[in-house]
């Protein structure tokens, strides 16, 4: 019995100090977790940041190479729109490509395991002139590529020889994600910038030079923007009438003094706010939202005369249009009203 006592006895001091051990080690601060919105450490490893134009990307992260993420194409420091395959100019037209692809191969036949197929690429000369742009006017064009030292440059008489022909850009996705430069042999100063990051065309303006150790050099000045411009454009939304772009919506420059919050949210009517940025919309016969790097919700002239727009954080750098919120990241004004074949569309060939 006292064999017992002495047993438990001794059970139950180990027991009070095993808990006192942990009431000790418990009332030690715990580290405090970062907030999730907090800066990253100056060592920290880089952001990767996807491609899809859906995503959403922090302020924090608005810098860098992320600056470039969307491909703009700017003739003599002036924005004229972005290398997206749905804001291309109709007038742009495709160049078909016949190529091989992949095909099924079924057991116990003499199927090949390949088809013949299409690839649409587009000239860069092409674009050019799509641009309103004679080539014959073109000094140079700079296809940057994801490091400055991987800019293509060809010069205006180049562009206008036959080797040009075969200088082409493509999509990653065909009908989507980033252009990807195609350089014949022998064409420009022979660097192939492979993703397209912007085009710079320049008539008028002297062009920089390039220094394969420092990058693009202006003026003597080594060039981290867009020269003749500055920080390049990201987000917003682009409006283009008749392959021309008119404006260029941002939510942070928008007029307070403009808005209407009946709605409980300030918004603005799109027709008033676009002629107020004097564009002339008197001969506009439709138009077209693009989202999601496609051509979706048509209106009328009616409809746009009418229709309001927001543009809350929420909206994640794009419009919202009318009472159904019509997510827009683009707009496509057309003075006259385009058929189904002119419209951009896949082709059940591509690739």
């Amino acid at each position: 019995m006292g064999t017992r006592v002495t047993s438990i006895a001794w059970g139950l001091a180990c027991a009070l100090a095993l808990a006192a051990c942990g009431s000790s080690s418990s009332s030690a601060p715990a580290p405090t977790p970062s907030p999730p919105d907090a800066a990253p450490a100056p060592d920290a490893v880089a952001l990767t940041v996807p491609e899809d134009g859906e995503e959403y990307i922090p302020a924090e992260f608005k810098a860098g190479a992320d600056r470039w993420r969307d491909t703009g194409i700017y003739i003599d420091g002036k924005f004229v729109g972005l290398l997206n395959w749905p804001e291309l100019p109709l007038a742009l037209a495709p160049v078909w490509i016949k190529v091989k692809a992949s095909a099924p191969k079924r057991y116990g036949t003499s199927d090949t395991g390949w088809k013949w197929a299409r690839e649409r690429r587009y000239r860069f000369r092409d674009l050019v002139t799509a641009l309103g742009v004679a080539p014959a006017k073109v000094r140079e064009i700079h296809v940057y590529g994801p490091r400055f030292s991987q800019t293509t440059i060809v010069t205006g008489k180049q562009l206008a020889s036959k080797l040009a022909d075969e200088w082409y850009f493509r999509f990653g996705g065909n009908v989507r994600g980033k252009a990807i430069e195609a350089l014949p042999d022998g064409l420009g100063n022979g660097v192939a910038a492979d993703k397209v990051s912007a085009v710079m065309i320049y008539i008028e303006k002297a062009p920089p030079v390039l220094d394969r150790a420092r990058g693009l050099i202006l003026d003597g000045e080594v060039q981290q923007g867009v020269p003749y411009f500055g920080t390049p454009l990201r987000g917003g939304v682009r409006v283009y009438k008749d392959d021309r772009l008119v404006a260029y919506i941002k939510r942070q420059d928008l007029p307070t003094d403009q808005a209407n919050t009946t709605s409980g949210e300030p918004r603005w009517q799109l027709f008033p706010y676009l002629i107020s940025h004097g564009v002339d919309l008197s001969d506009v016969a439709e138009g077209w939202v693009v989202r999601q790097e496609a051509w979706a919700e048509r209106f009328d002239k009616a409809q746009l005369e009418t229709i309001w727009f927001a543009a809350g954080a929420q909206a994640k750098g794009h419009i919202e249009l009318g009472d159904q919120k019509v997510k827009a990241q683009a707009l496509i004004l057309r003075s006259r009203p385009l058929t189904a074949a002119e419209r951009p569309a896949p082709d059940p060939e591509e690739l």
